[in-house]
């Protein structure tokens, strides 16, 4: 049986293995239900509420012939309840995989250190790699090549942005973040994409200024001000990220046939407009369906010959 594998940030892939994962999920895309997963259960541990990544891991082990259970704090709070080390070996002998959706990045990774069974990490407060990888493969898709093309995170330099930032740096894409000052994304993610990018004859930059940022790119992208645990910050967020709403004049700087990208859930008539959002140029629900399918692969890929 081959080691254990994790996949908690998009680095735990090599750029091989992304377009592997990326070539699967056209397949599972056309063909959608298999019988790989026949008796194997996995198991969704949220701290967080969630509709997208809940219902399309769920979703995507039925479609593979697997059994899947979701599990919430009151089951298993994992670190108050019980220490997460035992929560991870007790969950190994039941499970074949587990998904976690956390506050905090550290769990993720202390579930995976002890867990017996490859981790998923489903969201945490620094990265959600899934959502980065369903994006990528939405532009893919709509665009075919990715080498080149420039990609602008306009908003909070989040968990998302900090996906964005490897993937896109990994692939040869470009990528501007605009964000307020003292709002850009982790600071050490950001020198090691610029590294990366280098290397394959691109660029991840920062600006504080959103036209800057969205001129002549090729996707616009943005999330919400306030994340999941920042609602106590929601007010004094909207004052300073006012500038940074995806809307017509930011779509107007960027070129005709951006795509105009959100992981959801949105909240429309702040970071983005309900007439952009709804727009031709919009993907938002096409990235939401394309996590059902490249979770498959990603599952698939963890499980391989175990």
């Amino acid at each position: 049986m081959p080691a254990k594998r994790d996949f908690i940030s998009i680095s735990d892939f090599s750029f091989d293995e992304i377009q592997e994962i990326f070539k699967k999920t056209e397949e599972l895309k056309k063909n959608k239900f298999q019988t790989v997963f026949k008796n194997k259960a996995v198991g969704l541990i949220f701290q967080k509420p969630s509709l997208r990544t809940r219902v399309s891991f769920q979703v995507g082990v039925w479609q593979l012939g697997g059994q899947c259970m979701s599990l919430s704090p009151a089951e298993v709070n994992i670190g108050v309840r019980e220490t997460i080390k035992d929560a991870a070996l007790t969950l190994s002998r039941y499970l074949d995989l587990i998904v976690a959706r956390v506050f905090k990045h550290k769990e993720v990774e202390e579930l995976a250190q002890y867990s017996l069974v490859p981790v998923i990490n489903g969201l945490s407060d620094l990265f959600h790699p899934c959502q980065a990888l369903a994006d990528i493969f939405t532009v893919k898709e709509k665009r075919g090549a990715l080498k080149g093309q420039t990609l602008a995170y306009i908003g909070d330099g989040n968990n998302v942005c900090n996906s964005l930032l490897q993937i896109t740096s990994m692939l040869g894409m470009n990528m501007r973040v605009g964000a307020p000052k003292g709002y850009g994304p982790n600071k050490d993610i950001l020198m090691l994409a610029q590294v990366q990018a280098a290397k394959m004859g691109a660029s991840a930059v920062v600006t504080h200024d959103p036209k800057e940022a969205a001129y002549d790119v090729d996707v616009l992208y943005t999330d919400v001000w306030a994340s999941m645990g920042q609602e106590k910050e929601a007010a004094r967020r909207a004052k300073i990220f006012k500038k940074y709403q995806i809307n017509k004049d930011l779509v107007g700087v960027a070129k005709k046939s951006a795509l105009v990208m959100h992981c959801l859930p949105a909240h429309r008539g702040q970071e983005i407009t309900e007439d952009v959002m709804d727009s031709p140029n919009s993907v938002v629900f096409d990235e939401a369906e394309n996590r059902l399918h490249v979770q498959k692969a990603i599952m698939m890929k963890l499980l391989e010959g175990r």
